[in-house]
Parts: structure tokens; sequence; C-alpha cells
């Protein structure tokens, strides 16, 4: 399956197709029972355990090479694992944070697709339909009607830590239990990975742009997402967290007339081609 990224420098246009492999485990009948043992949570914990340890540090060297990272922009580059090196951390000033208080950023490294918030919204995403009020439990997102989702999508090449969007304060996190299916498009044509994924969610009360909900699904190969605090006082840019090995994705709730988000991101949705963003850098401003 094919699907387009468009570069916000550039405005070249990415290709990326699904491996074969997904296309096996998606598209065929002995693939989709495989499939059954492969979305499990006790499958994941087995994959994140090898993942975690010295064996599979032979994956990395191809890794890089494939996916053209830069290993000088990171913090070391003596690996225990492959998780230790797909948790890695950027040096200091690889990712500016924008902090001018009107500027909305992005959490990470991700291909972003926005949506308006409305009273039948699906989130549509490469050729699926989504019912957002399977995303969190409760009705929550009934006050964010008129305003925006945003919609970050993680692939294994991008850098898998996210931060915090503004300063202020959030509550305890809730966990909602799933099973594991990879977030590329392939699988969204059988699979409601929302519902199904494993998720972790929080109410951001923050300083410039009203109360965020921020969500984040694990996917197929993560058998964990990490955030590092619970109730805290957070500042902008600050890391929030991390997923280990594995695709994943982040999406932000946020209020009507909060927000502009900026009009090349806007039209790029609106033709269902995702644009490639950056962590701490500016996708929208205050109104």
């Amino acid at each position: 399956m094919k699907y387009i990224v468009r570069d916000r420098n550039s405005k070249e246009d990415i290709i990326e197709c699904s491996s074969n492999a997904l296309n096996f485990l998606y598209n065929t009948f002995i693939g989709r029972v495989f499939l059954r043992l492969f979305i499990t949570k006790t499958f994941n914990n087995l994959l994140a355990k090898y993942m975690n340890s010295k064996y599979s540090k032979h994956r990395i060297g191809n890794f890089v090479i494939k996916n053209d990272i830069n290993l000088l922009d990171y913090s070391k580059n003596n690996y225990r694992s492959y998780n230790d090196f797909f948790t890695r951390k950027i040096k200091d000033g690889k990712r500016p944070i924008m902090m001018n208080k009107d500027y909305f950023i992005a959490p990470c490294d991700a291909r972003l697709s926005v949506y308006e918030v409305r009273d039948d919204l699906v989130l549509k995403i490469k050729h699926s339909c989504y019912d957002i009020s399977s995303i969190v439990n409760g009705n929550i997102l009934g006050e964010y009607k008129g305003g925006y989702a945003l919609v970050f999508r993680l692939g294994t090449d991008n850098y898998h830590r996210y931060c915090y969007v503004d300063s202020g304060t959030k509550g305890d996190n809730t966990y909602i239990n799933g099973v594991f299916h990879t977030v590329q498009p392939i699988s969204l044509k059988r699979y409601n990975f929302y519902k199904t994924n494993s998720r972790e969610y929080t109410i951001l009360n923050t300083n410039n742009f009203n109360k965020i909900v921020q969500v984040e699904v694990g996917a197929m190969g993560i058998g964990r997402i990490t955030n590092l605090h619970g109730e805290h006082s957070f500042k902008k840019g600050e890391e929030k967290g991390f997923f280990e090995f594995g695709g994943s994705t982040i999406v932000l709730f946020v209020k009507k007339d909060i927000i502009k988000i900026d009009e090349d991101i806007l039209s790029n949705s609106l033709e269902g081609i995702e644009t490639n963003v950056k962590y701490g850098e500016k996708i929208a401003i205050k109104k």
C-alpha cells in the first residue's frame, strides 16, 4: 500500500509503501492467523525482552543505513541493545524548541494530519475511519467540538521521545489496555487500531492553549508507553515521555478558537497528505 508524506521545506512528496511482511500479515488468510499471535500482550512482552537484550544489537547497523540516521546527532554511540538505540536521546540543540508563547509546537517527530472535531467526527487516516469516542474513556471530548484533532504518526525511523507543547500542569495519566497493531496504514483497512491498541491519555492544563487532551497510542512491537510524570507542573519543550520499539501515534485534542493551524499543514490534510514535522517545531499559532 502506498501513501504520501510531504516535506515542509522542499515541498517534496515522499511515497511510502508498506512492507511485504505487513502485506502478508494483513492481506492473507495465513498471515491473519499469525497476526492473532503477534498482537497479544504475551508476544509483545517476549519481543520487548529480546529487544532489550544484547542479542538484538546486530539489528542496529542495518537500520541506521536503511533509514539514513546520523548517529552524530545523538548523545551516545555505544548501545546495549536495539531498544537502547531506539530510545536514544538527541543532543541539545538538534531539536530546537520554538519558545514564543504564542507558538503551538509539535510534540514529536512525526507525519501529521489535522481534523476538525464535529459531533459525528471520525478520524480518516488513509482509507479508514475511526470514531473518536473510542480513543479515551468517557465523554471528555464533548467540549472539543469545533476544535482540532491533531494526529502525529511516528514511523520507526523517527525520534521516539516526545515533549510538552506548552507550560502548565497535569494530573495522573489514564491507561487503557488493548492489543498491539502496527500503525502503518495497511492495518487501517481491517482494524480500528485506536480502539484495540493500548493507549494512555492525560489532560494538560496549559498556560496559553487552554485544556489539551494528549493520547499516546502503542503499536505492534511496542510493549510499553513510558510517560515520565504523574501529577506534574511542566515547561514547554520539557520531555514528557518516550515509546519503546515499534511504530506509535500521538493524538492531541485542542478546543475551538484556540489555535490557527499553519496553512501548509491544513492544505495537505485536506488532500489526504501527511506533513513531516519535527519535535519542537511551530505547527500553529495562538488565535
